[in-house]
């Protein structure tokens, strides 16, 4: 089983590569990935794949394991190179030894309460919190926890927001609001403000805040800067289901990004090469403002 998974890799890798574009059986994630490279005239000249089993069930003759890949691209755009780093759970099934499906696993969407929207708070010069956030210890700790879990923080299962609040307490960004779950940004041992776990929590809570963490909306991708963050919009219907962190520029000055849930490191902002991408997708661009 690990055999055929492992030659599986090998073959998946080949279809990702650039010079191999016109292959007529490459891949649907290899295609996005390439067709997402080539319209930032990118190539793709090196992908390394690894697998690790999370789970393994047995039942007669058929065989299910859930696994994790590992994707490891490199990628060259304008002479300069960088490695692009991303993780996929999948599930395969084997009879007698034989492959007879492999998909991808795609994680439960974190649903946000019906009633949750951010409260206006009554802030006045005397309640603000001055701090200067530190953009290189907030992309330090997306790099070290991009595909592991701080266990001094909660885990969630979708993790995105999560992830991205503690990249921003780690650049000194203060909390506030405790212990109105709808007001502020904040974690206080097993509780949490919505809009430190949840998505569209933390995009309403960008727009609106005015003292602690705040951040500006600007209008283009390019006006960012390492440590700011990107929401997104996958089916552009008003409600905001991801959140990255830039920790990187491409040879065009444009974002890479970390991420949980759909862990991945030194990605293009774009994520038209995802899976969850629709044409309707919707993105909110913030910069963290020092108080």
């Amino acid at each position: 089983m690990r055999v055929v998974l492992q030659e599986l890799f090998t073959k998946r890798a080949e279809q990702f590569v650039s010079t191999n574009r016109n292959r007529h059986d490459t891949f649907s994630k290899a295609e996005r990935k390439l067709e997402a490279a080539s319209r930032r005239s990118a190539d793709i000249v090196k992908v390394n794949i690894t697998g690790k089993i999370m789970k393994n069930t047995s039942e007669d003759e058929f065989e299910t394991v859930k696994y994790q890949a590992h994707y490891q691209y490199l990628i060259k755009q304008r002479g300069k190179l960088y490695l692009e780093e991303e993780i996929e759970d999948r599930l395969a099934k084997f009879y007698k030894g034989s492959l007879i499906q492999d998909e991808e696993m795609f994680p439960i969407q974190f649903q946000v309460p019906p009633a949750v929207e951010y409260m206006p708070e009554n802030e006045t010069q005397r309640d603000r919190i001055s701090y200067q956030y530190d953009r290189l210890k907030a992309v330090q700790y997306a790099e070290r926890w991009w595909n592991s879990y701080n266990p001094v923080y909660k885990r969630f299962e979708n993790d995105c927001t999560n992830f991205i609040s503690q990249c921003l307490r780690s650049g000194g960004a203060p909390m506030r609001g405790y212990p109105n779950r709808g007001t502020g940004w904040w974690l206080q041992t097993n509780n949490w403000s919505y809009s430190w776990a949840i998505a569209h929590s933390l995009r309403l809570y960008f727009s609106n805040s005015k003292l602690g963490l705040r951040a500006q909306e600007v209008g283009s991708p390019d006006q960012l800067l390492l440590g700011d963050v990107i929401c997104y919009d996958f089916e552009g219907d008003g409600r905001f289901n991801h959140n990255t962190i830039v920790t990187g520029k491409d040879a065009y000055g444009l974002p890479l990004v970390n991420a949980h849930t759909y862990n991945s490191r030194q990605r293009y902002w774009a994520y038209e090469d995802s899976s969850a991408y629709t044409p309707n997708i919707k993105y909110k661009f913030f910069t963290i403002v020092d108080e």
